[in-house]
């Protein structure tokens, strides 16, 4: 259960939720373009662009939960259950390419979504699990830089790449019916509401927001994809980089999950675990994580990009609260 979202004001924006019942031991990472970055199935990569996002490193190996490059492309991985498929059988007239190795296969090399677009043409998904002990998961990916957003699926009806024109991904069901779906509530205004109930005297509101009645509020994928799309296609925001930081993780709160609220057939509490946005245009990567609600901040360029080593910061997990006496 995650919901990821890509902005743009004056710069762009691009982030996520993260809802688990479990932790995974995440950090901001920084792969420099210098650390070679190894494939199952390809040439390592000794050069390439430098990433940051949020990671497990699992045997020197950033496992990217989502990231942005130097040039401004953000890619995340989102839960796909009972839909990801992954054929076993390798493509020999393609790059054979694992899931776990997407995110940087895709950053590493190119700077834009066309650039990504004809990559992904010469990429075939291949069932390769990074270990024993780390199996793959069903996942399908949300792609984006200033100019828009696509939406990544490889299903038994094999690789799909979806324009994306809300900039919204969540999980079930797939992309193609999530976009069908939103038509379900084109009557939802920001506005006043008129009564187009009938000509019926003394049909008023009662309260301001009634022009949103039946915007789903539940934390179901296809209910937080409504929601999130209807709150991001209609806000309104000065376009300074401090008021969209602010805008952006109030549209990330609005579907973050309140522990307790969600709870997995084991009766495990789901919970947004962290919530996080990255200005792409300056390479800035903000988070916070249910137990610490205040900002913390990566800046990408205040690091030696040209390094051969891994970065890693340690999440700021325990509440920072700024007194006033």
């Amino acid at each position: 259960m995650c919901t990821s979202i890509a902005m743009k004001t004056n710069d762009f924006y691009f982030g996520r939720t993260m809802d688990l019942n479990y932790e995974f031991h995440t950090s901001v990472v920084i792969t420099p373009r210098n650390y070679p970055i190894a494939f199952r199935r390809s040439s390592v990569l000794r050069r390439h662009n430098a990433v940051i996002g949020m990671a497990t490193v699992e045997d020197g190996y950033p496992l990217y939960a989502e990231a942005a490059n130097e040039k401004g492309l953000c890619m995340a991985a989102l839960n796909f259950p009972d839909n990801a498929y992954y054929p076993e059988q390798e493509d020999p007239r393609k790059t054979n390419v694992s899931p776990f190795e997407l995110i940087l296969w895709i950053l590493g090399q190119c700077s834009s979504i066309e650039d990504a677009r004809r990559l992904l043409d010469s990429t075939h998904l291949v069932n390769i699990a990074f270990s024993s002990k780390l199996p793959l998961t069903p996942l399908h990916w949300h792609i984006a830089d200033r100019t828009g957003s696509v939406t990544l699926e490889n299903t038994r009806d094999g690789l799909k790449v979806h324009d994306n024109s809300v900039g919204v991904l969540t999980n079930n069901p797939a992309f193609d019916f999530q976009l069908t779906n939103l038509s379900q509530y084109m009557n939802l205004v920001s506005g006043y509401p008129k009564n187009c109930f009938s000509d019926l005297e003394g049909i008023t509101p009662f309260g301001q927001g009634l022009g949103s009645f039946g915007l789903p509020g539940d934390y179901s994928p296809a209910s937080r994809f409504v929601k999130a799309s209807w709150l991001l296609l209609n806000s309104v925001c000065s376009k300074d980089d401090a008021s969209s930081l602010a805008q952006f993780f109030h549209l990330l709160d609005s579907v973050s999950i309140v522990k307790g609220s969600v709870l997995s057939r084991q009766d495990a509490c789901d919970m947004t675990t962290y919530a996080c946005c990255i200005n792409a245009t300056r390479g800035i990567y903000y988070y916070k994580t249910y137990t610490n609600s205040q900002f913390t901040a990566v800046n990408l360029r205040h690091e030696n990009l040209d390094a051969n080593a891994l970065r890693i910061f340690p999440l700021a997990v325990s509440q920072q609260i700024a007194w006033a006496n």
